[in-house]
């Protein structure tokens, strides 16, 4: 197989994505965010990342790290918990005999920050806040790390309605997604049995999904959305043929916003793009040469929240799709793009942001045959695939 002329894996945090291909680095991607975010770094733990600099993001299962890190693009939000941790302040309402002492463990992000939370059994006893202010029919997604001492425990997390979580002795994200009935929400969580639970990170951002963790302590906190564009130029890519391929996954499956990875001349003339949208769980392709017909091409996947490895070919009259070892598209009709020079995570004109996690970006400026295409989207093992996709080896 060919070699590629520009390869991105994650393998540094800083104010680009930085490319191992070409060394001259003009296949960075220039990275912008206002200000500070959150990671989950190679120990497991969270890890605060200052202002500007790309985050490197490690996938774990049953709380441990498994497998290599990606980059993480994610959108504006905001904590509306304005006591993250402090479960002792009185800005958190304690009901039905719970008490709280503050600092009694070791929390997510490796310090002696996490609050015990103590039931003795009264019916209905819980910790919440009234928050104000929401968009009344507005999708709300409410977040809290938990875990007990020893054993297992059932509680009830939510804000408009409560859902049922196992509790373990590992800490484990507890998320809740809803439209709001009223202005005022309620975010709690809450327990009928004699426990101590441990707890830390409470979240409470607008979306219909929760993003990655806002540590508050006395005011609302607001996360910068992320981007990064401007890989590549003229002379990077070939002007009649080429192969982009693309390991990514969404934030999730909201497929009525769409999110775009594109190779294109800055303008709607000529591009290729891989992105997500149009309906659920579905991949799609579009090609573009001339400002003529716009060859479309789609893939339903089981969940576009896990990675695929997706790649694209072209050439004049031969056009293929290609996810995860398959092809899924072949168009034998269409002139090339032409005039390429940049490579974005977005659409033309930085619409349609792309919001995810990538772990390889690969192009190469010749079309690949069938077979390459194949091995270059195939899973190399059985455990490459299951850490991949993040599934539990048993």
């Amino acid at each position: 197989m060919a070699k590629p002329k520009l390869a991105l894996i994650p393998a540094a945090q800083g104010s680009k994505f930085y490319s191992v291909l070409p060394s001259s680095g003009v296949g960075d991607f220039d990275f912008t965010r206002s200000g500070s975010a959150t990671r989950i770094n190679s120990q497991g733990l969270i890890e605060t990342v200052g202002n500007g600099v790309s985050r490197l993001n490690y996938p774990m299962i049953d709380g441990k790290v498994v497998g290599c890190p990606h980059h993480i693009l994610e959108p504006s939000r905001t904590n509306l918990i304005t006591y993250s941790e402090d479960f002792s302040q009185s800005y958190w309402n304690k009901l039905n005999n719970v008490t709280v002492s503050s600092e009694k463990v070791i929390s997510p992000d490796g310090t002696l920050n996490a609050s015990q939370l103590v039931f003795d059994g009264t019916a209905n006893g819980r910790i919440e806040k009234a928050i104000t202010g929401l968009t009344q029919g507005a999708d709300y997604s409410v977040s809290i790390y938990a875990r007990v001492s020893s054993g297992t425990q059932v509680v009830n997390f939510g804000s408009v309605a409560d859902f049922p979580y196992t509790l373990t002795t590992e800490w484990q994200r507890l998320t809740s997604t809803q439209a709001e009935n009223d202005t005022v929400g309620y975010p709690r969580l809450k327990c009928n049995d004699d426990v101590t639970i441990e707890v830390w990170g409470f979240q409470l951002e607008q979306g219909s999904y929760p993003t990655s963790y806002i540590p508050t302590n006395g005011s609302a906190v607001t996360r910068s959305a992320e981007i990064a564009n401007g890989s590549g130029n003229a002379d990077t890519f070939n002007d009649s043929e080429g192969v982009l391929m693309v390991e990514m996954s969404a934030l999730a499956d909201d497929f009525a916003n769409y999110k775009f990875i594109s190779l294109y001349d800055g303008t709607f003339d000529n591009f290729c793009d891989i992105y997500y949208g149009d309906a659920s769980n579905r991949i799609s392709v579009r090609f573009r040469s001339g400002g003529g017909v716009i060859i479309n091409m789609f893939y339903a996947v089981v969940d576009i929240s896990i990675f695929n490895k997706i790649a694209i070919s072209w050439k004049l009259n031969e056009f293929k799709f290609f996810v995860n070892g398959v092809r899924t598209g072949l168009n034998t009709s269409g002139a090339a793009p032409t005039g390429l020079n940049t490579l974005d995570f977005n659409q033309v004109s930085n619409a349609n942001p792309f919001y995810g996690n990538t772990k390889q970006i690969q192009y190469y400026d010749s079309a690949l045959n069938s077979e390459d295409l194949e091995t270059l989207t195939s899973w190399v093992s059985f455990q490459d695939m299951a850490e991949g996709q993040l599934y539990t080896i048993e």
